[in-house]
C-alpha cells in the first residue's frame, strides 16, 4: 500500500453462543451499540467519518444494506454514506480492507470499518411444497378451489429449510464446513486427540485472558435487549473447567461413521460486532493532538487468496503466500500469529502446510516451507473454538486483538489471517509502530 493505516479505538462486543445471552439482539441492534460506543470511545467527531463498511454474511432482510443501518443507529450523521460486504468469514477483514484501499487511493480519510453477525437471527425458511402452497392458496378464487388447496397440505410441507446449515454448505464442493475440516485432517494425518488437545488449549488459553482480564480491554459491555435485563461483559462460551475427558466423549458431526471433527475441537455458532476507525498514518499523527485518542497500530498490507473449496480451511497457507510475495516478509519475522479457529483441523492443517516442503513446492513452486510456527505466538489468547465465529464479524476480531496482544507484549509484527468459505483465504499484515 501507498501508506499505512492506523487504526484507532478497536473493540468489539462479547461473543454470546447462537439461541444465548444475545438471542433477543438483531444483527443491527447489536452492531449499532458497539459501533455507538467505538465512536464515543475514538473522541473523533462523528461528522468527520466519510464513509461507513461493515461486513455482514447473513444480511437480514428488515435491514437490506446493514452498514447504512447501523451507521444511522449508532449516531453518524445521515450525509455519510455506508455499504455493507460479504466476503463469508473473511466479511469483518474485508470491511477493513476495503476502507484501507479507499483511503489509500484518496477517496476518503476517515472511515468507520468492522464486521456483525447474530447467528441467533438466521432464519428457517418454507419449503418449496410449502411455497407451492400458500402460491395456490392465493390464488384461489372460490370456495372450492381453496377447500381443494387445503386439502392438498400434507405435514411434510412444515419442514423447514434450515439458514444456517444452507450458509455452512459449500454449493460447489456440496460439503459443509465441517466436511472440509475432514479432508484436511485425512490429507495431513490428524488425529482426534491433537483436535482435541487443541480445542482443550483454547479454551485454558481464553479462560487466563478472561480471569487476567485481557478481554476486558478489547470487550464493550451491551445490555442485552432493550429492557436491559443483563449487561454482557464476557465472552459466554469459553467453558473454563473444560477437559479431555469431555471432549473425547463427544462423537464425530460431520463424518459419523469414522471422522474426528466434534462440535468441540470445532468453533461454536456465536453472535458478535467489532469495529474501528481507519485513517492514513499521517492524518491519524495529525488529528491524534487534537482528539487525544489512542492509536491501536497499522495496517501496513493485506492480501487474499482462492484454492479448493472443499479444502477451505488452508486459505490462510494460500493468502499468507501472497502477502508475503507482497511485502517481502517471513513467516519467522512475525511475532504474533492469528489464525482464525474455524475448527481444530483446520489450524492444525495450515501448520503442517507451512511447514510441509512437499505442499509448498507442488502448489507454490517454492524450492523450501515456510517454516515452522512457534505454539507459543499462535492465538496466544484462545480463538474461534473457544470464543466462537460470528462469521461476518471474526476478520474485525482477530486483527483489533492482535494489536492489543503485540502492544502488551512490546513486540512489533502480527499475522492476522483466516480461512474463508467457499475456498479463500485472507491475510493482513499488521505493525505496532
Amino acid at each position: 500500500m501507498k501508506e499505512r493505516i492506523a487504526i484507532i479505538s478497536g473493540y468489539r462486543s462479547a461473543m454470546g453462543k447462537a439461541g444465548g445471552v444475545f438471542k433477543n439482539l438483531t444483527a443491527h441492534d447489536l452492531g449499532s451499540r458497539v459501533a455507538k460506543e467505538v465512536l464515543i470511545r475514538s473522541n473523533i467527531d462523528a461528522s468527520l467519518i466519510d464513509e461507513v463498511i461493515i461486513g455482514n454474511v447473513s444480511q437480514p432482510a428488515e435491514a437490506a444494506n446493514i452498514a447504512r443501518v447501523i451507521a444511522l443507529k449508532a449516531g453518524v450523521p445521515e450525509n455519510v454514506p455506508a455499504f455493507t460486504v460479504h466476503r463469508n468469514c473473511a466479511s469483518g477483514m474485508e470491511a477493513i480492507t476495503s476502507a484501507a484501499s479507499k483511503i489509500n487511493n484518496g477517496e476518503a480519510e476517515i472511515i468507520l470499518a468492522g464486521g456483525v453477525e447474530s447467528m441467533s437471527n438466521i432464519p428457517l425458511m418454507f419449503n418449496k411444497k410449502m411455497e407451492g402452497f400458500f402460491g395456490n392458496l392465493m390464488r384461489s378464487r372460490k370456495l372450492s378451489q381453496k377447500i381443494a388447496t387445503f386439502l392438498s397440505f400434507r405435514p411434510s410441507f412444515l419442514a423447514p429449510i434450515i439458514g444456517l446449515k444452507q450458509g455452512l454448505t459449500d454449493p460447489i464442493s456440496g460439503l459443509m464446513m465441517g466436511s472440509t475440516a475432514e479432508n484436511i485432517a485425512n490429507d495431513f494425518k490428524i488425529s482426534r486427540q491433537e483436535q482435541d488437545k487443541f480445542a482443550l488449549e483454547s479454551h485454558k488459553k481464553a479462560t487466563k485472558a478472561i480471569e487476567s482480564g485481557i478481554f476486558a480491554e478489547e470487550i464493550i459491555p451491551i445490555y442485552n435487549d432493550d429492557k436491559k435485563s443483563a449487561m454482557i461483559d464476557e465472552d459466554e462460551g469459553v467453558r473454563k473447567k473444560q477437559s479431555i475427558k469431555d471432549l473425547e466423549k463427544l462423537k464425530p458431526y460431520f463424518d459419523r461413521i469414522s471422522g474426528s471433527v466434534t462440535v468441540g475441537n470445532s468453533s461454536q455458532v456465536t453472535d458478535g460486532a467489532a469495529f474501528v476507525l481507519l485513517m492514513s498514518e499521517q492524518v491519524a499523527k495529525k488529528l491524534q493532538k487534537q482528539y487525544d485518542f489512542e492509536i491501536l497500530g497499522y495496517l501496513t498490507d493485506f492480501a487474499y487468496a482462492g484454492m479448493d473449496p472443499s479444502r477451505m480451511g488452508l486459505g490462510p497457507v494460500f493468502a499468507t503466500k501472497k502477502l508475503f510475495d507482497k511485502t517481502g516478509k517471513k513467516l519467522d519475522q512475525m511475532d504474533l500469529i492469528e489464525i482464525n479457529e474455524a475448527f481444530a483441523a483446520q489450524v492444525i492443517g495450515c501448520k503442517k502446510a507451512f511447514a510441509d516442503k512437499e505442499f509448498c513446492k507442488k502448489n507454490f513452486n517454492m524450492s523450501e516451507p515456510f517454516g515452522k510456527i512457534d505454539d507459543k505466538i499462535l492465538n496466544v489468547n484462545g480463538g474461534g473454538v473457544a470464543l466462537g465465529h460470528p462469521v461476518g464479524m471474526s476478520g474485525t476480531r482477530i486483527i483489533i486483538h492482535a494489536l492489543r496482544e503485540l502492544k502488551r507484549r512490546k513486540k512489533k509484527t502480527a499475522l492476522a489471517t483466516l480461512c474463508v468459505g467457499g475456498g479463500q483465504g485472507g491475510a493482513c499484515l499488521l505493525e505496532l509502530k
